[in-house]
């Protein structure tokens, strides 16, 4: 017999064991996971009602808040495609995003409302546009419309693991988004296997500081669920505010972008008295160097765990959590373990291959391609063939990440494909060089980029952010990195910025920065 993996088995088995535990924590609202699964078979009736068939896309616009994580459950009870927007695009991509999935219904919360407003009047498959929060008063208020509907047990329509479960848009960083198609199956395959390696447990409380809309905030809606966790809303990253979070509900995991994480250990350094209780902190999005995991693990005295995937495989493939055999290395070694994208977790199949397709040797300096077969593998680009078909080749999803592979199988990535810089022949990693300019004391935030070159082609630059109250040169800085690198590795030229261009996410945007030094060329490669 058969039994299909499906998400709404995560939110039954929490109701089930953990009926009467808080489930959410929205600032002073409180939900027990009972309490969500009422609101959760209202919000499929009120849907229900508007006529929403299976398959059809419901598109969210919202931060961290209880509307969003119950949206994912009430969507899937008839069997619709959840599709999150990323909260920090223009009004041209919202009406890309909506116009391409055909949406039928939009859920915007109140304080992003203003980025919808002009262009959800032109879309011909949206039928119905309904507001979270704010005044109670409002047109379409989200609040009274659920209220209408009974929160008993609702008749769910019979779903089959590879009915598509999400819809969700990359950013399009040279075109418009592309939206990846997720399955219930590789979604809860996906649960399973980072369940595992995140240790997650029923005594867990979670702060959602990763944007849910960002590749379900990984997946977490589903684990934590399923594992009966308190989970914590947080509207703004902001770090003081995460911090008081932590304290607060005594927190006990936190996933996030190393640019966030480096803006909380900044408050924590000003915080008196320092918190003092077990917290994990699960990165993801760039390379850290091992001084960022360091302040993680000595100054804040929380436990690193790096983790490494992208949308298109639901998300997560590879861990950094130290194995047995490594856990007698020195400090310093284990940062050094701790900043790479590490080894694959259960589930999936990784490897780095060069231009033939053969697995590099694990030599620690040959870099090719990181490339995956796993159960989170999206279905496809919805409405894009040909994008699938350069993707995903013999079975094999091609990342466009570069990397290399140490003796022991722990993958450390190198650059994106696109971000590798080639001076005068030679490769050079621009995560390799931020990674030294990380150690000087006065940096706080550091991206580096190739800009072009008359003799070398193109060299190394540097865009960085001082931290408050430091003054540092251009000289000091080249100087500090040619100490700790071969010389054509350092930057040739430094500039200095208040504030790095950032994904919602928190990623550095490296294709703003080039930009501005490749203008006047046809193209940016030399």
């Amino acid at each position: 017999m058969k039994v299909p993996l499906v998400l709404t088995d995560f939110l039954d088995r929490a109701v089930n064991l953990y009926g009467e535990k808080p489930a959410i924590i929205d600032d002073e609202r409180v939900l027990t996971y009972r309490q969500l699964n009422g609101r959760v078979n209202q919000l499929s009736r009120g849907l229900e009602s508007l006529g929403i068939q299976k398959g059809d896309k419901i598109a969210y616009l919202a931060p961290n808040t209880t509307e969003m994580l119950e949206g994912f459950y009430g969507v899937f009870q008839l069997g619709a495609v959840m599709t999150p927007l990323n909260t920090r695009l223009k009004p041209a991509d919202y009406r890309f995003i909506l116009e391409h999935s055909e949406s039928r219904v939009l859920f915007v919360d109140h304080e992003l409302f203003q980025l919808i407003e002009d262009v959800i009047h032109d879309l011909p498959h949206l039928e119905h546009v309904f507001i979270q929060g704010g005044n109670t008063d409002r047109k379409n208020n989200y609040e009274q419309w659920i209220d209408s509907f009974s929160s008993a047990p609702f008749n769910r329509r019979e779903l089959e693991e590879s009915d598509i479960a999400s819809l969700l848009y990359t950013s399009g960083t040279t075109g418009n988004p592309k939206g990846v198609l997720l399955s219930h199956r590789a979604n809860y395959l996906h649960a399973m296997s980072s369940m595992h390696h995140l240790q997650v447990t029923d005594e867990d409380c979670l702060l959602h500081v990763l944007p849910m809309f960002h590749v379900n905030g990984w997946g977490s809606p589903f684990y934590y669920t399923a594992n009966g966790a308190t989970q914590v809303m947080l509207r703004k990253t902001d770090p003081d505010i995460i911090l008081e979070k932590v304290e607060k509900h005594n927190v006990s995991v936190l996933h996030m972008a190393p640019t966030v994480l480096n803006m909380v250990i900044e408050a924590f350094e000003n915080k008196k008295p320092r918190i003092e209780q077990n917290v994990r902190v699960v990165i993801a999005g760039s390379a850290p160097p091992p001084a960022f995991v360091r302040k993680v693990e000595e100054d804040l005295n929380w436990k690193f765990i790096q983790v490494y995937g992208m949308t298109e495989i639901s998300p997560l493939i590879t861990t950094s959590e130290l194995r047995s055999m490594d856990l007698d290395r020195t400090p310093e070694e284990r940062y050094r373990l701790k900043a790479k994208a590490g080894y694959e977790m259960i589930g999936s199949k990784v490897k780095v291959v060069d231009e033939l397709g053969e697995e590099v040797a694990h030599d620690g300096k040959t870099i090719g391609e990181i490339i995956t077969r796993t159960n989170g593998m999206m279905e496809g680009y919805y409405k894009n063939p040909e994008a699938t078909n350069e993707t995903i080749r013999d079975g094999w999803l091609y990342t466009g990440d570069m990397a290399i592979v140490d003796e022991g199988g722990n993958i450390e990535i190198v650059d994106r494909k696109k971000d590798v810089i080639i001076s005068g022949g030679e490769n050079i990693s621009s995560i390799e060089v931020e990674g030294a300019l990380y150690e000087h004391p006065s940096v706080l935030e550091a991206a580096v980029v190739a800009i072009p070159h008359e003799k070398w082609g193109e060299v190394p630059h540097a865009v960085v952010v001082a931290r408050d109250g430091e003054s540092i040169s251009e000289e000091e800085l080249i100087a500090f990195c040619r100490e700790k690198l071969a010389h054509f590795k350092a930057p040739k030229s430094v500039s200095f910025i208040e504030e790095l261009p950032k994904t919602a996410s928190g990623k550095i945007q490296k294709v703003v920065i080039r930009k501005s030094f490749w203008e006047d060329h046809s193209r940016m490669i030399n």
